[in-house]
């Protein structure tokens, strides 16, 4: 077990730990540096509290306490795992996430719905999709378009029916394809039966299936998610209530077992029906620090929310994963992925190695944003660290571990916008990426309209905007900064972007129709149609040969075949890898130059 970390312990031990790595990962990014300066002996071997007083101006003392606090809280560490890969459907397979909302219109009354999803499957088919990952279809209020749910037993009335959805299961597993749901269990709609209960009744068993708290004072200082408070206050009741999300997302409270059980035989309810597994919504967050403590300012201020170091990893999280692995997914022999923002590779490895039997793998962020930048931020990503993050998963995470590679959600802007805002390389890039998705090694998440290449929506005021997070966020900046900066944040980062009908819906914006891109999606095509038939470009090994800014290669192999992957992470021609003459091109279908690359290229070679 790992000595105690304290002021005189020195980098290069605290970095090794696991809560460690992945904190002095995320400070240094909050600052723009890169994590690579850990590993120079001459600030590994300097001792903690050199680096509190070169801090100082920036991180308070306090600031280096809590540090540690979570640094000791977890004594686990894993070493990559060398072992023979684990062979499993879910490696293998490429995903495709649906936001049922925008997807496919059936009716043309502006909502996507669950009959238009059915009318799509065959595209979906026909594209190379193994699985679908379903964002939420329940019965909800929908104050966070369908992620604060009423009843987890109901179709939301706009979506369909029960009937239309066990239409569709049926339909899926018809065309030998499998579909995972979302499980949003951190928090229910203030809707939900549970909690008008819980606040109806100081008796009833439901009061302490939340956090609510008598009004007296608010309970501590922890922020929203989506900015402000995260105490709601009940004035009828005299009650505050916890909300880690909007103000009718109000969050569970694990530490009952009674939540636990009939968390836990909901998802079996689900699992029953016949679907393959679960997307875990911000599951990371539903253990929460006994009593609650108020936030630490300097935590809140490099992070952005105060009080999250109280429950991003929370004290019983891998107990609460373990309890529903082993009471409901293992015996349905299902799958999970679990969206965990905060975590790092050191503290995913804790949830997704084998040997834990926690979740098969995780979606994590650290590649979304460009060190020193977040998403409301104008500013153009570097592709070379999209290339950096890889290389680091790639060669530490070990085989017993998975990684997901996606570039986009519901929850994020189109990162070809991010990378090429004025869109001068939209298909070029757009290939690039796809390129990169489905030859380095983890499964790939596509997420709708990638194949076609989408870029950010042109919105032009706030009343364009249905995003929670964005219409809270707003308000809040509005209190000190003028409108036209104010929007400009706004449009950079709001999760509507990702939310627009999809082109092949009658009502879509003529923008979107113009901008669909048939070539891209026949490339998308093709690249997962050479993922399914190489075993090596998922199972083989990963070998970087050139990382010099600009410049991303690399092989992946197996005992069968060898192949290299050249890429071109910048707007202009670069020097193209050399191979010899017996190097076959897969892709693309010809050359312009040998020896150069154009903009964005990206190419494949069997050697």
């Amino acid at each position: 077990m790992p000595e105690e970390m304290t002021l005189n312990s020195r980098i290069k031990d605290i970095y090794e730990t696991a809560i460690g790595h992945d904190l002095l990962h995320l400070i240094l990014m909050s600052y723009g540096k890169k994590a690579d300066m850990l590993k120079n002996p001459l600030i590994g071997n300097m001792k903690l509290k050199t680096l509190q007083t070169l801090t100082g101006p920036f991180l308070r003392q306090d600031f280096w306490s809590t540090f540690l606090e979570l640094v000791n809280s977890e004594k686990d560490i894993l070493t990559p795992s060398s072992k023979p890969i684990t062979k499993a459907w879910w490696k293998e397979a490429v995903f495709y996430q649906i936001y049922p909302r925008s997807f496919c219109d059936s009716n043309n009354d502006g909502i996507g719905d669950i009959p238009g999803i059915i009318s799509k499957l065959d595209y979906l088919k026909d594209l190379g999709i193994d699985a679908i990952w379903l964002s939420p279809v329940y019965d909800s209020p929908n104050e966070d378009n369908g992620y604060d749910i009423r009843d987890y037993h109901k179709i939301l009335k706009e979506f369909g029916t029960m009937e239309d959805f066990d239409r569709l299961l049926e339909e899926i597993h018809k065309r030998d394809m499998k579909l995972i749901m979302d499980l949003v269990v951190n928090h229910t709609s203030d809707e939900h039966r549970w909690f008008q209960e819980a606040l109806a009744d100081p008796e009833s068993p439901y009061r302490d299936y939340y956090f609510l708290f008598d009004d007296d004072k608010v309970p501590n200082n922890w922020a929203s998610i989506f900015a402000g408070s995260c105490w709601k206050h009940f004035e009828k009741e005299h009650l505050y209530g916890l909300h880690l999300f909007s103000g009718k997302q109000m969050d569970l409270n694990w530490d009952n077992p009674n939540v636990r059980r009939d968390v836990i035989e909901m998802i079996n309810w689900w699992l029953d029906k016949g679907i393959d597994g679960f997307r875990m919504d911000v599951i990371n967050y539903i253990s929460k620090q006994t009593g609650l403590p108020d936030g630490n300012p300097s935590v809140g201020n490099l992070m952005g929310f105060t009080g999250i170091e109280h429950y991003f990893y929370g004290p019983h999280l891998h107990e609460y994963l373990r309890q529903i692995r082993a009471e409901a997914f293992d015996p349905h022999g299902s799958f999970s992925v679990g969206e965990m923002p905060g975590l790092g590779l050191k503290m995913a490895q804790l949830v997704t190695a084998e040997e834990r039997k926690e979740l098969d793998m995780v979606f994590t962020f650290m590649h979304l944003d460009c060190p020193g930048h977040v998403r409301f931020e104008d500013y153009r990503y570097d592709l070379n660290y999209f290339r950096d993050f890889v290389n680091e998963w790639m060669l530490e995470y070990g085989n017993s571990c998975w990684l997901s590679v996606f570039y986009n959600n519901h929850d994020n802007p189109r990162m070809i916008s991010k990378i090429d805002p004025e869109h001068k390389h939209r298909r070029a890039l757009a290939a690039l990426l796809a390129v990169m998705q489905f030859t380095i090694k983890g499964t790939p998440f596509v997420y709708q309209g990638d194949e076609m290449g989408l870029t950010n929506y042109p919105f032009r005021s706030m009343d364009d905007l249905s995003d929670v997070e964005s219409r809270e966020y707003y308000t809040q900046l509005r209190t000190k900064n003028e409108e036209e900066e104010v929007w400009k944040i706004i449009l950079a980062g709001t999760r509507d972007h990702a939310r627009v009908l999809l082109p092949w819906n009658e009502i879509s914006e003529e923008h979107l129709k113009q901008e669909a891109d048939t070539r891209i999606t026949e490339i998308y095509r093709q690249l997962i149609r050479l993922r399914k038939e190489n075993p090596a470009l998922i199972y083989g090994t990963y070998t970087p040969v050139n990382t010099k800014k600009g410049h991303f290669t690399y092989i992946r192999e197996d005992e069968n075949a060898r192949f290299l992957i050249d890429c071109n992470l910048t707007d202009h021609k670069a020097e193209a890898y050399m191979v010899d003459n017996t190097a076959v091109l897969i892709y693309p279908d010809h050359l312009n130059h040998m020896d150069r690359m154009d903009a964005y290229e990206a190419r494949i070679w069997k050697l």
